[in-house]
């Protein structure tokens, strides 16, 4: 068939603009689609190609930083060639290296000059002998929106090595200098308070173990935009006032200096010394500094449950007059409150009467002698093999559950001394915790784990009668009180838990026990959840399975990650993100239809938002979306 010459097919080229233009608004609707699923909200601009879009949605080497390599700090030092400033600044780049974080070194020059505004943070090691113009700049730069992460004396020297005083200290970090932590020890414990984002997932109480050799110092927050993240004073050693030590020996410190932030240290990071542990945990506080300073999420689940700021346990010990007991029960009901009473079951089985009375003021657990050390310089342990311990284990547990009639889950060693052998012996033998004497890493419980199964440790984190009433003599109940009182202080101050033992020969007696009821009124002003150790228990071990996750996606949302990978149920979980930045408007969401969203709360003062996750099955993991709009400035 012959086709006419001249003939083809009509193109309308209205037409193919018109489904172009379609094509076109709708790949844009899609792409704007995707980036709100990705990274929430946005203005339009914030779509368009640049260097600042690239870096906030497409980067991941995070925040300039600088480290100041100050040679009138060097030339500051003593003679002989002395290489501790360069062994810090090494030390350092180790850090930030093995974080993964980019970084240039400095010098006093570029300071002066104030050539930082390419920088988010300024580290300053050891930085004694600074100009009055790094000064001027460091102030400057800090009143505009940077960081700094500092240790030791900084800028209490001039550039030519004149004493200068702690004026910086006052007017940058809101502290006065205190003491120099002296050098009559090789090492001194450092304890980090918990829940606040720069201790984020250490154990709270930790204490870190600092070499003195650099003469480490105190330091007293004056300021409240200054936050107290630690402190020197030890109540076992050390001499004072429990309350006024502790708040006079701050070692480190955060907070806020006009736009800007800070941490402060009072020793050098090349100080820091001890096991593997204690270099984890200083690796986290680093990681955790580094991320607040630098405007970074931090996630942390609280310790204790929704409303409470520390916990604690009354453990009356029925070693002596054990009667005397009894003097208790009327304050524990009207006051509403569970004990954990230990019992030896020798004593249960000639007092079974007064024993079975206990189950309704608490719980019963057991004293059990499984060994002991024979004298404080013998290196020997003296304590039982495994098949004696959990014999003696199953055998209390056995004979007081019969008086009891209640399951028995914990126990004292009656020397309060545990190894090994001791924890295998206590799951074997059915228990689920165990309170001592020793001396432990935290003042919060410990989950310790032997194949699939786990108990939990609660130390000793305060002075019990005994050295209150038989070792010090205090006889009248308001000192008694008030000596109890400063160990409760510390332990709230550090969010952890105190562990309030009383004897029944001493606190226990008719003229001492007025003081258990007004200790009590003042545990519930203060916030603590009085709670018996089994409840410790099974708290902690549901808190210990939870995992968290955070990560900014975008400049305006956090992606939040919560897994309970336990077989337990979590009930009630308090978890805080620390969003580090201003928020407006703020709102949650999930990609997955059904999840259970949590109640929240956000405090604009700290930019902590809280979360309320409730009813978080075994296995289930939730992601949650916070999407907030920053202020104008």
């Amino acid at each position: 068939m012959a086709v006419a010459k001249g003939k083809g097919i009509t193109v309308n080229h209205f037409l193919i603009f018109t489904f172009g233009m379609v094509f076109l608004l709708g790949s844009i609707l899609v792409f704007l689609y995707i980036l709100k699923g990705v990274y929430g909200r946005f203005d339009f601009k914030e779509t368009l190609p640049g260097k600042n879009i690239v870096n906030a949605f497409f980067t991941t080497k995070g925040s300039k930083i600088a480290i100041l390599y100050s040679k009138y700090t060097e030339n500051f030092l003593p003679d002989g060639g002395s290489t501790w400033l360069v062994d810090n600044i090494s030390t350092w780049k180790r850090f930030l290296d093995s974080n993964h974080l980019t970084y240039d070194v400095i010098s006093d020059q570029t300071v002066e000059g104030g050539k930082l505004n390419n920088y988010d943070l300024i580290i300053l090691p050891g930085s004694k002998s600074l100009s009055d113009q790094e000064i001027v700049q460091i102030k400057k730069f800090l009143e505009h929106g940077g960081s700094i992460y500092a240790t030791s004396g900084t800028a209490s020297y001039s550039n030519d090595g004149k004493w200068r005083g702690w004026q910086f200290f006052s007017e940058v970090f809101g502290c006065k200098f205190t003491k120099e932590i002296e050098r009559n020890e090789f090492t001194k414990i450092h304890t980090l308070r918990g829940n606040l984002p720069i201790t984020a997932n250490i154990p709270t109480g930790y204490p870190l173990k600092i070499a003195t050799w650099d003469h480490p110092f105190a330091v007293e927050v004056l300021d409240p935009r200054t936050i107290q993240a630690s402190f020197w004073y030890n109540y076992r050693l050390d001499e004072g006032l429990v309350r006024e030590e502790v708040q006079k020996s701050a070692g480190i410190v955060y907070g806020t200096y006009g736009r800007g932030r800070f941490v402060w240290m009072g020793f050098e990071i090349n100080s820091v010394i001890g096991v593997q542990e204690d270099y984890i945990n200083f690796d986290k506080l680093f990681r955790n500094s580094v991320n607040w300073l630098t405007y970074k999420p931090i996630i942390y689940a609280k310790d204790w449950p929704e409303g409470y700021d520390a916990a604690v346990i009354i453990a009356p010990t029925l070693t002596e007059d054990i009667d005397n007991v009894r003097n208790l029960f009327d304050i524990l009901k009207s006051e509403g409150v569970k004990a954990t009473f230990f019992v030896d079951p020798a004593k249960a089985e000639t007092n079974r009467g007064l024993i079975k009375n206990l189950t309704g003021y608490g719980e019963v657990a057991a004293i059990t002698d499984i060994g002991y050390l024979s004298s404080i310089m013998d290196t020997v342990n003296k304590l039982n093999d495994y098949n004696l311990q959990v014999y003696k284990l199953r055998d209390s547990k056995q004979r007081l559950e019969a008086i009891t009639g209640q399951p028995v889950r914990g126990f004292i060693p009656t020397y309060g001394l545990f190894d090994q052998n001791s924890i295998q012996a206590l799951i074997d033998a059915g228990y689920h915790f165990i309170l001592t004497d020793s001396l432990t890493d935290r003042s919060v419980p410990n989950t310790i784990i032997k194949g699939e199964k786990a108990v939990i440790s609660m130390t000793k984190t305060s002075r019990d009668d005994y050295e209150v009433i038989r070792n010090l003599g205090l006889k009248q109940p308001e000192f008694q009180l008030y000596t109890y009182e400063e160990d409760l202080d510390r332990i709230i101050f550090e969010g952890g838990l105190y562990i309030f033992k009383l004897h029944s020969e001493y606190q226990c007696k008719r003229e001492y026990a007025g003081v258990v009821r007004d200790l009590i009124k003042e545990l519930k002003s203060k916030n603590y959840w009085i709670a018996t150790a089994s409840q410790i228990h099974d708290w902690w071990m549901r808190k210990h399975a939870l995992q968290l996750k955070v990560e900014a996606r975008g400049v305006s949302r956090v992606v939040v990650t919560v897994s309970n990978p336990g077989d337990k149920i979590l009930r009630l979980i308090g978890v805080d993100v620390d969003l580090n930045s201003d928020a407006r408007n703020i709102s949650m969401s999930s990609e997955i239809i059904g999840t259970k969203m949590p109640k929240y709360t956000y405090n604009p003062g700290n930019k902590v938002i809280s979360l309320k996750v409730r009813d978080l099955e075994p296995h289930e993991s939730r992601i949650y979306y916070i999407d907030y709009d920053k202020p104008k400035i």
